[in-house]
């Protein structure tokens, strides 16, 4: 090794974010560990790189005792005191034993240490980026699928799409570009593991606030969010200037902006809704597109109790109760959907009975 040496490991150390110190403190321990595999020696030793010339010493290190029981490690202090007068017992003495073969395991020693940490730190770099995209959008290009997880390839890295992420029904074909929400973040042995979704309500989320200029002021605020992935979603929002409307902003001029993320994710419906504090209004504005007659809610039960005309009773439940599930998830209230006339009929039997009484 030499000064060229040391000026590659400068020029590495700059352009990969490594410290140059902590891989010359790496090639120093990685010798002496090929010191000794490759010398057979169990003698204890330090293996010194000069960070100047790139020149490397091997040191036995011998420890100064009165009797001497393993000559590999330690050294009389008589002897010790013919080397220098000054030893004292429990010192350290150091002889140089560098083998003359040993420059070129010494070479490719360091190769080996420089490329395991240069591969560490680039690991380390991404992980260090994505990790501070959790519960953030990314755009990829669908690589491969395998056992069928999809690959997405970010450009310096790729993340996993598993089944569970994926949106029913949705094709992902080679080379087709798509976006992706960052769930998790992990640090693996073969480096960072970056786990996206295509259904998590985050996707939603994100693709309005990029999507409305409002939402990324603070104009208007996202309070909440149901979705069934691929069929249905619904959002609710409320704006903190009165005269933005909010549900307006979201859907954006001719329905631009909403119509965005509906392509975005492949014909989704996409339900915005006007947030209330009020949990009678916000329960009713949460069943559009449905028309209500009368809302009772229980706050401490988390319960909502609604009525609604009878032609709009099919429309307020939903296909197979869709709407009044995301209605609830998104108003966190279990909510129970009569028509007028179901209604009426279960008063007369409610009346019936206490006249019975």
């Amino acid at each position: 090794m030499n000064t060229e040496f040391v000026e590659a490991l400068e020029e590495i150390a700059r352009s990969k974010g490594i410290d140059a110190e902590v891989l010359l403190e790496a090639i120093e321990a990685a010798l002496i560990s090929a010191y000794k595999k490759n010398f057979g020696s169990l003698q204890n030793v330090r293996v010194e790189v000069h960070r100047s010339t790139g020149e490397f010493k091997v040191f036995s290190r011998k420890e100064i005792v009165e009797e001497v029981e393993d000559e590999r490690t330690e050294i009389a202090l008589a002897q010790a005191k013919k080397i220098n007068p000054g030893f004292e017992l429990g010192d350290v003495v150091e002889f140089e034993v560098t083998p003359k073969e040993f420059g070129r395991i010494a070479a490719q020693t360091a190769k080996q240490v420089v490329v395991q940490r240069i591969r560490e730190a680039e690991r380390n770099i991404i992980y260090d980026e994505y990790v501070n995209k959790e519960q953030d959008i990314i755009t990829g290009i669908v690589q491969r699928q395998e056992a069928g997880n999809v690959f997405i390839d970010l450009g310096k890295t790729e993340a996993l799409l598993t089944p569970q992420e994926q949106m029913p029904g949705e094709e992902y074909n080679p080379h087709d570009r798509i976006k992706a929400y960052i769930v998790e973040v992990k640090k693996t042995t073969k480096g960072p593991q970056i786990i996206v979704s295509r259904t998590h309500p985050g996707l939603l989320k994100r693709l309005f606030e990029l999507e409305v200029p409002e939402i990324a002021d603070g104009t208007v605020e996202i309070k909440s969010v149901a979705r069934e992935a691929g069929s249905r979603s619904k959002i609710a929002v409320s704006s903190r200037d009165e005269n933005v409307d909010p549900v307006g902003a979201c859907v954006g001029p001719k329905g631009a902006r909403v119509q965005t993320i509906v392509n975005e994710l492949k014909g989704e419906k996409v339900d915005i809704v006007k947030w209330s504090s009020d949990p009678v209004t916000y329960v009713a504005n949460a069943l559009s597109p449905a028309k209500v007659v009368s809302v009772l809610v229980d706050e401490s039960a988390k319960t909502a109790r609604v009525i609604v005309p009878d032609y709009q009773l099919s429309l307020a439940i939903g296909k197979e109760g869709q709407n009044a599930r995301l209605a609830a998830k998104l108003t966190g209230c279990k909510i129970d959907i009569k028509s007028e006339s179901q209604a009426e009929q279960a008063n007369l039997s409610n009346q019936e009975g206490d006249q019975d009484g």
